[in-house]
Protein backbone atom coordinates (compact mmCIF):
# COMPACT_ATOMS: atom_id res chain seq x y z
CA UNK A 1 0.00 0.00 0.00
CA UNK A 2 1.65 3.20 -1.23
CA UNK A 3 -0.30 5.67 0.95
CA UNK A 4 0.08 3.86 4.28
CA UNK A 5 -0.33 5.79 7.54
CA UNK A 6 0.72 2.84 9.75
CA UNK A 7 3.07 -0.06 9.00
CA UNK A 8 3.76 -2.70 11.63
CA UNK A 9 6.57 -5.11 10.67
CA UNK A 10 7.70 -8.32 12.40
CA UNK A 11 6.57 -7.25 15.88
CA UNK A 12 7.19 -9.86 18.58
CA UNK A 13 6.10 -9.70 22.22
CA UNK A 14 6.49 -12.40 24.88
CA UNK A 15 5.32 -12.77 28.46
CA UNK A 16 6.43 -15.49 30.90
CA UNK A 17 5.32 -18.75 29.31
CA UNK A 18 3.40 -17.08 26.45
CA UNK A 19 4.33 -15.78 22.99
CA UNK A 20 1.66 -13.09 22.60
CA UNK A 21 2.86 -11.76 19.23
CA UNK A 22 5.04 -13.81 16.89
CA UNK A 23 6.34 -11.55 14.12
CA UNK A 24 3.00 -9.94 13.17
CA UNK A 25 2.37 -7.29 10.54
CA UNK A 26 -0.36 -4.71 9.94
CA UNK A 27 -0.77 -1.95 7.35
CA UNK A 28 -3.42 0.78 7.64
CA UNK A 29 -4.01 3.36 4.91
CA UNK A 30 -4.87 7.02 5.36
CA UNK A 31 -8.60 7.56 5.79
CA UNK A 32 -9.17 3.80 6.04
CA UNK A 33 -11.35 1.82 8.46
CA UNK A 34 -9.34 -1.35 9.10
CA UNK A 35 -10.74 -4.34 11.01
CA UNK A 36 -8.36 -6.30 13.25
CA UNK A 37 -9.84 -9.77 13.74
CA UNK A 38 -9.02 -12.87 15.74
CA UNK A 39 -10.13 -15.11 18.56
CA UNK A 40 -9.50 -14.18 22.20
CA UNK A 41 -5.81 -14.70 22.84
CA UNK A 42 -4.94 -14.11 19.18
CA UNK A 43 -2.77 -11.11 20.10
CA UNK A 44 -5.07 -8.22 19.15
CA UNK A 45 -5.07 -6.53 22.57
CA UNK A 46 -1.30 -6.93 22.92
CA UNK A 47 -0.74 -5.20 19.57
CA UNK A 48 -3.15 -2.40 20.50
CA UNK A 49 -1.25 -1.79 23.74
CA UNK A 50 2.04 -1.84 21.83
CA UNK A 51 0.72 0.73 19.35
CA UNK A 52 -0.56 2.88 22.24
CA UNK A 53 2.82 2.80 24.01
CA UNK A 54 1.44 0.90 27.01
CA UNK A 55 3.73 -2.08 26.26
CA UNK A 56 7.15 -2.31 24.65
CA UNK A 57 7.65 -4.74 21.78
CA UNK A 58 10.60 -7.16 22.09
CA UNK A 59 11.45 -6.69 18.41
CA UNK A 60 10.03 -5.30 15.17
CA UNK A 61 9.29 -1.81 13.85
CA UNK A 62 6.28 0.52 13.82
CA UNK A 63 6.27 3.22 11.14
CA UNK A 64 3.67 5.97 11.50
CA UNK A 65 3.10 8.96 9.24
CA UNK A 66 6.45 8.54 7.52
CA UNK A 67 8.69 8.00 10.56
CA UNK A 68 9.73 5.06 12.72
CA UNK A 69 8.38 5.29 16.26
CA UNK A 70 10.66 4.67 19.20
CA UNK A 71 9.83 1.45 21.10
CA UNK A 72 10.37 3.43 24.30
CA UNK A 73 7.56 5.92 23.57
CA UNK A 74 5.11 6.52 26.41
CA UNK A 75 1.31 6.55 25.86
CA UNK A 76 1.41 10.38 25.99
CA UNK A 77 4.09 10.49 23.29
CA UNK A 78 2.03 8.15 21.09
CA UNK A 79 -1.02 10.40 21.59
CA UNK A 80 1.07 13.43 20.65
CA UNK A 81 2.15 11.55 17.51
CA UNK A 82 -1.53 11.12 16.59
CA UNK A 83 -2.36 7.57 17.80
CA UNK A 84 -5.30 7.52 20.22
CA UNK A 85 -6.81 4.35 21.69
CA UNK A 86 -10.39 3.98 22.93
CA UNK A 87 -10.36 0.89 25.13
CA UNK A 88 -13.31 -1.42 25.73
CA UNK A 89 -13.37 -0.25 29.36
CA UNK A 90 -13.60 3.53 29.23
CA UNK A 91 -11.02 5.80 30.88
CA UNK A 92 -13.37 8.55 32.02
CA UNK A 93 -13.70 10.28 35.39
CA UNK A 94 -17.40 10.04 36.34
CA UNK A 95 -17.46 13.00 38.74
CA UNK A 96 -16.08 15.41 36.13
CA UNK A 97 -17.85 17.08 33.22
CA UNK A 98 -17.77 16.05 29.57
CA UNK A 99 -15.44 18.96 28.72
CA UNK A 100 -13.09 18.25 31.63
CA UNK A 101 -12.77 14.62 30.52
CA UNK A 102 -12.11 15.71 26.94
CA UNK A 103 -9.28 18.08 27.89
CA UNK A 104 -7.92 16.60 31.13
CA UNK A 105 -4.22 17.38 31.41
CA UNK A 106 -4.44 19.63 28.31
CA UNK A 107 -6.82 22.35 29.50
CA UNK A 108 -6.60 25.75 27.75
CA UNK A 109 -4.93 28.31 30.02
CA UNK A 110 -5.28 32.05 30.46
CA UNK A 111 -2.83 33.87 32.72
CA UNK A 112 -1.76 30.53 34.14
CA UNK A 113 -5.31 29.48 35.06
CA UNK A 114 -7.77 27.19 33.31
CA UNK A 115 -9.85 29.15 30.78
CA UNK A 116 -13.16 27.44 31.50
CA UNK A 117 -15.18 29.35 28.95
CA UNK A 118 -12.70 28.57 26.19
CA UNK A 119 -12.68 24.87 27.17
CA UNK A 120 -16.48 24.66 27.12
CA UNK A 121 -16.60 26.45 23.74
CA UNK A 122 -13.97 24.13 22.23
CA UNK A 123 -15.73 21.06 23.61
CA UNK A 124 -19.09 22.23 22.27
CA UNK A 125 -17.61 22.73 18.78
CA UNK A 126 -16.34 19.13 18.64
CA UNK A 127 -19.63 17.82 20.05
CA UNK A 128 -21.54 19.77 17.39
CA UNK A 129 -19.19 18.53 14.63
CA UNK A 130 -20.02 14.95 15.66
CA UNK A 131 -23.74 15.71 15.73
CA UNK A 132 -24.09 14.70 19.39
CA UNK A 133 -26.74 15.83 21.83
CA UNK A 134 -24.46 16.36 24.81
CA UNK A 135 -23.80 19.32 27.05
CA UNK A 136 -20.10 20.02 27.77
CA UNK A 137 -20.91 20.76 31.42
CA UNK A 138 -22.80 17.48 32.00
CA UNK A 139 -21.23 15.10 34.52
CA UNK A 140 -20.05 11.87 32.86
CA UNK A 141 -21.73 9.75 35.56
CA UNK A 142 -25.09 10.97 34.24
CA UNK A 143 -24.44 9.66 30.71
CA UNK A 144 -25.43 6.34 29.20
CA UNK A 145 -22.75 3.89 28.06
CA UNK A 146 -23.36 4.97 24.45
CA UNK A 147 -22.91 8.64 25.36
CA UNK A 148 -19.70 7.82 27.24
CA UNK A 149 -18.45 6.11 24.09
CA UNK A 150 -19.08 9.36 22.20
CA UNK A 151 -17.17 11.33 24.86
CA UNK A 152 -14.18 9.03 24.30
CA UNK A 153 -14.33 9.75 20.57
CA UNK A 154 -14.67 13.49 21.26
CA UNK A 155 -11.62 13.30 23.53
CA UNK A 156 -9.64 11.60 20.74
CA UNK A 157 -10.47 14.46 18.38
CA UNK A 158 -9.14 17.04 20.86
CA UNK A 159 -5.75 15.29 20.50
CA UNK A 160 -5.68 15.84 16.72
CA UNK A 161 -5.77 12.08 16.21
CA UNK A 162 -4.72 10.72 12.83
CA UNK A 163 -5.38 7.11 13.89
CA UNK A 164 -8.13 6.15 16.34
CA UNK A 165 -8.08 2.59 17.69
CA UNK A 166 -11.52 1.33 18.78
CA UNK A 167 -11.51 -1.83 20.89
CA UNK A 168 -14.96 -3.50 20.84
CA UNK A 169 -16.66 -0.10 20.46
CA UNK A 170 -20.21 -1.50 20.17
CA UNK A 171 -20.03 -4.13 22.93
CA UNK A 172 -22.46 -2.20 25.16
CA UNK A 173 -24.51 -0.41 22.50
CA UNK A 174 -27.99 -1.11 21.18
CA UNK A 175 -28.76 -1.27 17.45
CA UNK A 176 -29.75 2.39 17.17
CA UNK A 177 -26.59 3.48 18.98
CA UNK A 178 -24.43 1.25 16.78
CA UNK A 179 -25.87 2.95 13.69
CA UNK A 180 -24.99 6.36 15.17
CA UNK A 181 -21.43 5.26 15.93
CA UNK A 182 -20.98 3.91 12.40
CA UNK A 183 -22.24 7.21 11.00
CA UNK A 184 -19.60 9.03 13.06
CA UNK A 185 -16.90 6.61 11.87
CA UNK A 186 -17.82 7.34 8.25
CA UNK A 187 -17.60 11.08 8.96
CA UNK A 188 -14.15 10.64 10.55
CA UNK A 189 -13.03 8.62 7.52
CA UNK A 190 -14.25 11.41 5.21
CA UNK A 191 -12.02 13.82 7.17
CA UNK A 192 -8.99 11.60 6.50
CA UNK A 193 -8.80 10.01 9.96
CA UNK A 194 -7.93 6.30 9.99
CA UNK A 195 -9.65 3.79 12.29
CA UNK A 196 -8.53 0.40 13.58
CA UNK A 197 -11.79 -1.36 14.42
CA UNK A 198 -11.59 -4.40 16.70
CA UNK A 199 -14.83 -6.36 16.94
CA UNK A 200 -16.18 -9.91 17.11
CA UNK A 201 -19.38 -8.74 15.38
CA UNK A 202 -18.52 -9.56 11.80
CA UNK A 203 -21.71 -8.10 10.36
CA UNK A 204 -20.49 -4.73 11.65
CA UNK A 205 -17.09 -5.32 10.03
CA UNK A 206 -18.86 -5.88 6.70
CA UNK A 207 -20.95 -2.74 7.22
CA UNK A 208 -18.29 -0.22 8.17
CA UNK A 209 -14.75 -1.48 7.38
CA UNK A 210 -12.68 -1.23 4.18
CA UNK A 211 -9.94 -3.82 4.81
CA UNK A 212 -9.20 -6.43 7.44
CA UNK A 213 -6.28 -8.30 9.02
CA UNK A 214 -6.57 -11.63 10.84
CA UNK A 215 -4.38 -12.83 13.72
CA UNK A 216 -4.46 -16.36 15.13
CA UNK A 217 -2.47 -17.59 18.15
CA UNK A 218 -0.25 -14.51 18.05
CA UNK A 219 0.58 -14.85 14.35
CA UNK A 220 -0.38 -12.91 11.24
CA UNK A 221 -2.69 -15.02 9.05
CA UNK A 222 -3.99 -12.86 6.21
CA UNK A 223 -5.40 -9.50 5.19
CA UNK A 224 -7.57 -8.25 2.37
CA UNK A 225 -10.58 -6.24 1.26
CA UNK A 226 -13.76 -6.70 3.30
CA UNK A 227 -15.80 -6.51 0.09
CA UNK A 228 -14.05 -9.63 -1.25
CA UNK A 229 -14.94 -12.02 1.62
CA UNK A 230 -18.05 -13.34 3.31
CA UNK A 231 -18.65 -13.50 7.04
CA UNK A 232 -18.10 -17.28 6.91
CA UNK A 233 -14.76 -16.73 5.14
CA UNK A 234 -13.63 -14.42 7.96
CA UNK A 235 -14.76 -16.93 10.59
CA UNK A 236 -12.72 -19.71 8.95
CA UNK A 237 -9.66 -17.46 8.75
CA UNK A 238 -10.00 -16.49 12.42
CA UNK A 239 -10.49 -19.95 13.92
CA UNK A 240 -8.92 -22.17 11.27
CA UNK A 241 -12.06 -24.28 10.91
CA UNK A 242 -15.73 -24.06 10.06
CA UNK A 243 -17.87 -22.92 12.99
CA UNK A 244 -21.46 -24.07 13.23
CA UNK A 245 -23.75 -21.79 15.19
CA UNK A 246 -26.36 -23.96 16.83
CA UNK A 247 -29.94 -22.93 17.41
CA UNK A 248 -31.52 -24.40 20.50
CA UNK A 249 -33.78 -27.29 19.66
CA UNK A 250 -37.15 -27.52 21.42
CA UNK A 251 -36.77 -30.57 23.66
CA UNK A 252 -40.31 -30.77 24.99
CA UNK A 253 -38.90 -31.69 28.41
CA UNK A 254 -39.48 -28.36 30.18
CA UNK A 255 -40.33 -29.08 33.81
CA UNK A 256 -42.00 -27.31 36.70
CA UNK A 257 -41.62 -23.62 37.49
CA UNK A 258 -38.26 -23.09 39.22
CA UNK A 259 -38.16 -19.27 39.33
CA UNK A 260 -41.22 -17.10 39.77
CA UNK A 261 -41.01 -13.32 39.95
CA UNK A 262 -44.22 -11.60 40.95
CA UNK A 263 -44.95 -7.85 40.95
CA UNK A 264 -41.35 -6.59 41.24
CA UNK A 265 -41.31 -2.77 41.33
CA UNK A 266 -38.72 -0.16 42.20
CA UNK A 267 -39.12 3.62 42.42
CA UNK A 268 -36.48 6.20 41.57
CA UNK A 269 -33.71 6.68 44.10
CA UNK A 270 -32.66 10.01 45.62
CA UNK A 271 -29.05 8.80 45.75
CA UNK A 272 -29.22 7.59 42.14
CA UNK A 273 -31.91 9.56 40.29
CA UNK A 274 -30.89 7.91 37.01
CA UNK A 275 -31.63 4.37 38.19
CA UNK A 276 -34.11 2.55 35.96
CA UNK A 277 -37.59 2.44 37.51
CA UNK A 278 -39.15 -1.04 37.49
CA UNK A 279 -42.93 -1.38 37.23
CA UNK A 280 -44.86 -4.51 38.23
CA UNK A 281 -42.63 -7.11 36.59
CA UNK A 282 -43.73 -10.76 36.65
CA UNK A 283 -41.90 -13.67 34.97
CA UNK A 284 -41.75 -17.46 35.32
CA UNK A 285 -38.87 -19.72 34.24
CA UNK A 286 -39.19 -23.51 34.23
CA UNK A 287 -36.65 -26.26 34.75
CA UNK A 288 -34.80 -26.95 31.51
CA UNK A 289 -35.99 -23.73 29.90
CA UNK A 290 -33.90 -20.86 28.55
CA UNK A 291 -35.75 -17.53 28.70
CA UNK A 292 -34.24 -14.62 26.79
CA UNK A 293 -34.60 -11.03 28.01
CA UNK A 294 -34.66 -8.55 25.10
CA UNK A 295 -34.79 -4.77 25.37
CA UNK A 296 -32.98 -1.59 24.50
CA UNK A 297 -30.34 -0.09 26.81
CA UNK A 298 -32.05 1.09 30.03
CA UNK A 299 -35.15 -1.07 29.53
CA UNK A 300 -34.75 -2.79 32.90
CA UNK A 301 -33.38 -6.22 31.92
CA UNK A 302 -30.16 -5.99 33.93
CA UNK A 303 -31.91 -4.24 36.82
CA UNK A 304 -34.45 -7.06 37.17
CA UNK A 305 -31.65 -9.65 37.07
CA UNK A 306 -29.81 -7.86 39.88
CA UNK A 307 -32.99 -7.70 41.98
CA UNK A 308 -33.55 -11.45 41.50
CA UNK A 309 -29.95 -12.18 42.54
CA UNK A 310 -30.06 -9.90 45.59
CA UNK A 311 -27.53 -7.38 44.28
CA UNK A 312 -30.11 -4.55 44.22
CA UNK A 313 -33.11 -3.90 46.50
CA UNK A 314 -36.70 -3.49 45.29
CA UNK A 315 -39.69 -1.73 46.85
CA UNK A 316 -42.30 -4.38 46.09
CA UNK A 317 -42.49 -7.89 44.75
CA UNK A 318 -41.84 -11.51 45.63
CA UNK A 319 -39.31 -13.99 44.25
CA UNK A 320 -39.89 -17.75 44.53
CA UNK A 321 -37.42 -20.57 43.86
CA UNK A 322 -38.96 -24.05 43.63
CA UNK A 323 -42.12 -22.69 45.25
CA UNK A 324 -40.30 -21.25 48.27
CA UNK A 325 -40.44 -17.49 48.83
CA UNK A 326 -36.88 -16.17 49.07
CA UNK A 327 -37.38 -12.42 48.82
CA UNK A 328 -36.51 -9.88 49.83
CA UNK A 329 -32.89 -10.93 49.24
CA UNK A 330 -30.43 -8.54 50.82
CA UNK A 331 -27.14 -9.69 49.28
CA UNK A 332 -25.67 -11.80 46.47
CA UNK A 333 -24.58 -14.32 49.11
CA UNK A 334 -28.23 -14.92 49.95
CA UNK A 335 -28.91 -15.29 46.23
CA UNK A 336 -26.18 -17.93 45.89
CA UNK A 337 -27.46 -19.73 49.00
CA UNK A 338 -30.94 -19.79 47.42
CA UNK A 339 -29.52 -21.46 44.31
CA UNK A 340 -29.21 -18.43 42.00
CA UNK A 341 -26.05 -17.55 40.08
CA UNK A 342 -25.43 -14.38 38.06
CA UNK A 343 -22.84 -13.65 35.37
CA UNK A 344 -22.95 -9.82 35.54
CA UNK A 345 -22.86 -7.40 32.64
CA UNK A 346 -19.69 -5.56 33.72
CA UNK A 347 -17.08 -8.19 34.48
CA UNK A 348 -14.29 -5.85 35.59
CA UNK A 349 -16.38 -3.76 37.98
CA UNK A 350 -18.73 -6.45 39.29
CA UNK A 351 -17.16 -9.87 38.80
CA UNK A 352 -13.36 -10.04 38.57
CA UNK A 353 -10.81 -9.71 41.36
CA UNK A 354 -8.29 -8.43 38.84
CA UNK A 355 -5.09 -8.81 40.90
CA UNK A 356 -5.95 -12.33 42.06
CA UNK A 357 -5.31 -15.57 40.21
CA UNK A 358 -7.56 -17.35 37.75
CA UNK A 359 -7.76 -20.16 40.32
CA UNK A 360 -9.09 -17.89 43.05
CA UNK A 361 -11.54 -16.13 40.71
CA UNK A 362 -12.99 -19.37 39.35
CA UNK A 363 -13.38 -21.41 42.53
CA UNK A 364 -14.02 -18.87 45.32
CA UNK A 365 -17.81 -19.41 45.68
CA UNK A 366 -17.41 -23.20 45.36
CA UNK A 367 -14.78 -23.70 48.04
CA UNK A 368 -17.40 -25.01 50.50
CA UNK A 369 -17.82 -28.04 48.23
CA UNK A 370 -14.09 -28.51 47.67
CA UNK A 371 -12.96 -29.32 51.22
CA UNK A 372 -11.49 -32.37 52.90
CA UNK A 373 -11.58 -33.02 56.60
CA UNK A 374 -14.10 -30.16 56.74
CA UNK A 375 -11.62 -27.31 57.14
CA UNK A 376 -9.04 -27.78 54.36
CA UNK A 377 -9.28 -27.05 50.65
CA UNK A 378 -8.96 -30.17 48.50
CA UNK A 379 -6.47 -28.77 45.99
CA UNK A 380 -6.72 -31.82 43.74
CA UNK A 381 -10.50 -31.41 43.47
CA UNK A 382 -10.05 -27.67 42.89
CA UNK A 383 -7.55 -28.32 40.11
CA UNK A 384 -9.89 -30.89 38.53
CA UNK A 385 -12.76 -28.36 38.52
CA UNK A 386 -10.56 -25.68 36.93
CA UNK A 387 -9.33 -28.06 34.24
CA UNK A 388 -12.87 -29.21 33.45
CA UNK A 389 -14.08 -25.69 32.74
CA UNK A 390 -10.85 -24.62 31.06
CA UNK A 391 -11.47 -27.32 28.47
CA UNK A 392 -15.22 -26.71 28.18
CA UNK A 393 -14.83 -22.99 27.55
CA UNK A 394 -11.39 -23.08 25.92
CA UNK A 395 -9.93 -20.57 28.37
CA UNK A 396 -6.50 -19.48 27.11
CA UNK A 397 -4.10 -19.15 30.04
CA UNK A 398 -0.49 -20.04 30.82
CA UNK A 399 -1.57 -21.58 34.15
CA UNK A 400 -4.23 -21.05 36.82
CA UNK A 401 -1.89 -18.97 39.03
CA UNK A 402 -1.82 -16.09 36.52
CA UNK A 403 -3.72 -12.94 37.60
CA UNK A 404 -7.08 -12.78 35.84
CA UNK A 405 -6.40 -9.12 35.04
CA UNK A 406 -3.69 -10.21 32.57
CA UNK A 407 -6.19 -12.18 30.45
CA UNK A 408 -8.05 -10.80 27.45
CA UNK A 409 -11.58 -9.56 28.12
CA UNK A 410 -13.12 -12.62 26.51
CA UNK A 411 -11.09 -15.04 28.61
CA UNK A 412 -12.00 -13.11 31.76
CA UNK A 413 -15.66 -13.56 30.78
CA UNK A 414 -15.14 -17.30 30.36
CA UNK A 415 -13.62 -17.60 33.85
CA UNK A 416 -16.63 -15.82 35.41
CA UNK A 417 -19.02 -18.00 33.43
CA UNK A 418 -17.15 -21.07 34.70
CA UNK A 419 -17.38 -19.74 38.27
CA UNK A 420 -21.18 -19.63 38.05
CA UNK A 421 -21.49 -22.98 36.29
CA UNK A 422 -19.37 -24.63 38.98
CA UNK A 423 -21.98 -23.65 41.60
CA UNK A 424 -24.49 -26.06 39.96
CA UNK A 425 -27.27 -23.48 40.50
CA UNK A 426 -31.03 -24.00 40.21
CA UNK A 427 -31.27 -20.68 38.35
CA UNK A 428 -28.50 -19.29 36.15
CA UNK A 429 -28.72 -15.67 34.91
CA UNK A 430 -26.20 -14.69 32.25
CA UNK A 431 -26.07 -10.99 31.36
CA UNK A 432 -24.33 -10.50 27.98
CA UNK A 433 -22.73 -13.99 28.15
CA UNK A 434 -20.68 -13.61 24.96
CA UNK A 435 -19.68 -9.95 25.16
CA UNK A 436 -16.04 -9.79 24.15
CA UNK A 437 -15.97 -13.49 23.29
CA UNK A 438 -14.75 -14.47 19.85
CA UNK A 439 -16.92 -16.01 17.18
CA UNK A 440 -15.48 -19.49 17.64
CA UNK A 441 -16.11 -19.58 21.38
CA UNK A 442 -19.66 -18.16 21.12
CA UNK A 443 -21.00 -21.43 19.78
CA UNK A 444 -19.24 -23.32 22.58
CA UNK A 445 -20.67 -21.02 25.27
CA UNK A 446 -24.14 -21.46 23.76
CA UNK A 447 -23.70 -25.23 23.84
CA UNK A 448 -22.75 -25.08 27.53
CA UNK A 449 -25.94 -23.09 28.23
CA UNK A 450 -27.95 -25.73 26.33
CA UNK A 451 -26.31 -28.48 28.39
CA UNK A 452 -27.10 -26.70 31.65
CA UNK A 453 -30.74 -26.28 30.63
CA UNK A 454 -30.84 -29.96 29.64
CA UNK A 455 -29.67 -30.84 33.15
CA UNK A 456 -32.77 -29.13 34.59
CA UNK A 457 -31.41 -25.68 35.40
CA UNK A 458 -33.65 -22.67 34.71
CA UNK A 459 -31.60 -20.25 32.57
CA UNK A 460 -32.12 -16.54 31.83
CA UNK A 461 -30.05 -15.02 29.01
CA UNK A 462 -29.80 -11.23 28.61
CA UNK A 463 -28.22 -10.05 25.37
CA UNK A 464 -28.16 -6.89 23.28
CA UNK A 465 -27.80 -9.07 20.16
CA UNK A 466 -31.27 -10.14 19.02
CA UNK A 467 -29.91 -12.99 16.83
CA UNK A 468 -28.24 -14.43 19.93
CA UNK A 469 -31.44 -14.14 22.01
CA UNK A 470 -33.42 -15.90 19.29
CA UNK A 471 -30.76 -18.62 18.83
CA UNK A 472 -30.41 -19.68 22.47
CA UNK A 473 -33.90 -19.15 23.91
CA UNK A 474 -37.03 -21.26 24.22
CA UNK A 475 -39.07 -18.16 25.05
CA UNK A 476 -38.31 -14.44 24.82
CA UNK A 477 -39.57 -11.74 27.19
CA UNK A 478 -39.40 -8.14 25.93
CA UNK A 479 -38.77 -5.03 28.04
CA UNK A 480 -39.24 -1.30 27.61
CA UNK A 481 -38.75 1.52 30.12
CA UNK A 482 -38.90 -0.73 33.17
CA UNK A 483 -41.94 -2.73 32.03
CA UNK A 484 -42.45 -6.13 30.45
CA UNK A 485 -44.16 -5.65 27.11
CA UNK A 486 -44.68 -9.23 26.00
CA UNK A 487 -43.56 -12.85 25.80
CA UNK A 488 -43.37 -15.18 22.81
CA UNK A 489 -41.90 -18.57 21.86
CA UNK A 490 -38.48 -18.13 20.26
CA UNK A 491 -39.64 -20.13 17.26
CA UNK A 492 -42.17 -17.41 16.43
CA UNK A 493 -39.80 -14.51 17.02
CA UNK A 494 -38.29 -12.29 14.36
CA UNK A 495 -36.13 -9.23 14.85
CA UNK A 496 -39.00 -7.09 13.57
CA UNK A 497 -41.50 -8.55 16.06
CA UNK A 498 -39.09 -8.17 18.96
CA UNK A 499 -38.13 -4.61 18.03
CA UNK A 500 -41.82 -3.72 17.82
CA UNK A 501 -42.40 -4.92 21.36
CA UNK A 502 -39.20 -3.28 22.59
CA UNK A 503 -40.20 0.07 21.09
CA UNK A 504 -43.96 0.30 21.75
CA UNK A 505 -45.29 3.15 23.86
CA UNK A 506 -45.87 2.82 27.57
CA UNK A 507 -49.47 1.90 28.27
CA UNK A 508 -49.76 -0.39 25.23
CA UNK A 509 -47.86 -3.28 26.79
CA UNK A 510 -50.91 -5.03 28.23
CA UNK A 511 -52.31 -5.63 24.75
CA UNK A 512 -49.08 -7.19 23.53
CA UNK A 513 -48.45 -9.23 26.66
CA UNK A 514 -51.81 -10.90 26.23
CA UNK A 515 -51.18 -11.97 22.63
Amino acid sequence: MADALLRVRDVRKTFPGVVALDGVQLTVGRGEVHALLGENGAGKSTLLKTLAGAQRADQGTIDFDGRTLSPDDTPIQRQQAGIVTIYQEFNLLPAMSVAENMYIGREPLRNGLIDWQQMFRDAQKIIDDLGLELGPKTQVRKLSVAEQQMVEISKALTMNAQLIIMDEPTAALSGREVDKLHEIIRDLKAKGISIIYVSHKLNEVKAVCDRYTVFRDGKYITSGSVADVTVNDMVRQMVGRDVEFLKKQATGTVGDVVLKIQGVSRAGSVSDPHAVVLRDMSVEVRAGEIVGFAGLVGAGRTELARVIFGADPCDEGIVYVNGNQISPLRSPKQGIDAGIALVPEDRKQQACFLVHSIRQNMTLPSLGRLTKWKYFIDEAAETKLIEEYRQKLRVKMANDQVAIGTLSGGNQQKVILARCMALKPKVLIVDEPTRGIDVGAKAEVHQVLFDMARSGIAVIVISSELPEVMAVSDRIVTFREGQITGSMPAGEATEEKLMSRMAIGVGEHHVHAAE
